[in-house]
């Protein structure tokens, strides 16, 4: 019998530009190195998948496009080829050339300029996960000069998956690793009940609206309720079409919830560009996914299986 009280061992760290919650159900002397080698965890992940150190393997991989293949380490290999396979399924809509487009764009300061069509023609030439060439060794190559690619649709959630793997070598039995709304969580409370994922009401996003249970799952959010911006009475999201280079329209949030962190959170991207009616077709043809999704009128929509506890809205 197991003497040690267990706790709610918790540490919010800002992580790849994001804020990281980690919660781990373990005694506290134990519990807090255990999250102390998360965070360890996720800054290594930062260092290889980042694009805004010189150091990085994304880096080396953007400097060098159209140049020559650049060696990278299995796992970033591993992930740019999952990348690949996810735009396939999507048919384009997830894709981690589409960092090329942000460029054209400044969603932050709510800059409504649009680019003229010789910048956006010049832009999407450079765009599609076709043109990333994997070869033998390791090696992997931008065809065209100027392409970038970029892990903000995934980075998080390939994080949040590597964290709850190592716990689970550590013996933790019951742990959430947040990334700003993309999370993997496993096991119970220490009173016994399941982890909740609140769903912020896209009237108040400081509001939650809604809970969806989880219990040996993971959870990806896209939203925009911080970076947007409106021309002509229309919102455009962060998130950028690879198909047009358009910001999307008519989507304020999607959330999914699959076994893994890093699927998540490509679909949540994928899903808010395909829009509301093909995202939710899409949705249900994938195995063990569910998803929500608000639109520009605050419209919830979801899949058939996803338990949803909905607060009352006033």
């Amino acid at each position: 019998m197991n003497t040690v009280a267990n706790t709610e061992c918790r540490r919010n760290v800002k992580l790849m530009g994001s804020d990281f919650e980690f919660t781990v159900l373990q005694d506290e002397e134990d519990g807090y190195k255990i999250v102390d080698e998360a965070i360890q965890e996720v800054k290594r992940i930062e260092n290889l998948l980042t694009e805004f150190t010189e150091t990085s393997q994304t880096s080396l991989i953007n400097r060098n496009a159209g140049i020559k293949a650049v060696v990278v380490d299995d796992e970033v290999y591993a992930l740019i080829r999952r990348c690949k396979e996810i735009a396939l399924l999507t048919q384009g809509a997830f894709d981690i050339t589409a960092a090329g487009l942000r460029k054209l764009y400044n969603f932050k300061r709510g800059n409504a300029d649009m680019p003229n069509t010789d910048q956006l023609k010049a832009a999407l030439a450079r765009i599609g996960s076709e043109k990333i060439l994997l070869k033998d060794g390791k090696q992997v190559y931008l065809s065209q000069p100027g392409m970038h690619i970029g892990f903000g649709g995934i980075g998080k959630g390939y994080a949040a998956d590597a964290v709850k793997k190592i716990l689970l070598q550590r013996g933790v039995k019951s742990a959430v690793i947040n990334a700003s709304g993309d999370l993997a969580a496993f096991g119970l409370r220490a009173d016994g009940s399941l982890w909740k994922v609140g769903i912020a009401d896209p009237r108040d996003p400081a509001r939650i609206m809604a809970w969806i249970p989880v219990q040996n799952a993971s959870v990806a959010t896209s939203g925009d309720y911080e970076q947007y911006f409106e021309r002509n009475g229309i919102r455009y999201g962060h998130t950028i079409d690879p198909k047009t280079g358009y910001p999307v329209t008519g989507i304020k949030s999607v959330t999914i919830v699959s076994a893994s962190a890093e699927l998540s959170d490509a679909i949540a991207t994928a899903v808010t560009i395909m829009g509301v009616e093909v995202g939710l077709h899409f949705i249900e043809q994938l195995p063990g996914v569910h998803g929500l999704i608000i639109n520009d009128h605050n419209k919830i929509f979801t899949s058939q299986h996803l338990r949803l506890n909905m607060n009352t809205l006033p």
